[in-house]
């Protein structure tokens, strides 16, 4: 049986010279999000997959933003992965698998998920526009979901199936990933249990 006093939560600092990033994560929470990284559109992908993903999260990143937001887009993706793999801790007794597909609009996105603390990401998203807004490059959605994967020791599967919108399609795929991990988080098994026939994950 699970242990309902697992506390599976996390909170990760990290500092450079371009970027400044707090954030604190329990997963077992009920999609309770407040971001706050410079980056508008950011802010608003990260509380649609906090809000569908269940986890509480807050996050607040300081840095060069204003100037170019590729480097807040892909720190906050690594912390996000350092606290994940920080409050998946052993693995034991999670589903580990998930998937999941989802639409907005004209947007259709797919992502399949494996915890198996072997960090990879497949990306296959073309984007229909080369930026969202003012300033939100596409290709930063990439940027992201790679720094997640590769911290959070995932083995993630992103397709873009259809879309003719860039932000519908960041939407699509951020949603996506909210529900595919969710699923695969879930504390499913026995607490002593790891979900993989050679006993370890990695």
């Amino acid at each position: 049986m699970i242990d309902a006093n697992r506390t599976r939560h996390s909170t990760i600092s990290r500092e450079t010279g371009e970027t400044s990033i707090e954030l604190d994560l329990q997963l077992d929470g009920t999609g309770a999000v407040h971001a706050s990284t410079g980056t508008s559109f950011l802010d608003h992908m990260v509380h649609a997959w906090g809000k569908h993903a269940r986890v509480d999260l807050t996050v607040r990143a300081t840095g060069d933003a204003a100037m170019d937001p590729h480097h807040t887009v892909e720190d906050v993706g690594i912390v996000l992965g350092l606290a994940i793999k920080s409050a998946l801790g052993d693995r034991f007794g999670i589903e580990r698998y998930g998937f999941a597909y989802a639409p907005l609009d004209e947007s259709l996105a797919r992502v399949v998920v494996d915890c198996s603390g072997r960090p990879f990401l497949d990306y296959h998203a073309t984007m229909p526009e080369p930026s969202i807004g003012a300033d939100f490059a596409a290709s930063l959605v990439e940027e992201f979901w790679r720094a997640v994967a590769i911290n959070a020791g995932l083995t993630m599967h992103i397709d873009l199936i259809r879309s003719r919108n860039a932000h519908h399609a960041a939407e699509a795929i951020f949603k996506a990933a909210a529900v595919a991990m969710r699923k695969a988080f879930a504390q499913t098994g026995s607490a002593n249990a790891v979900p993989s026939t050679k006993g370890v994950l990695g």
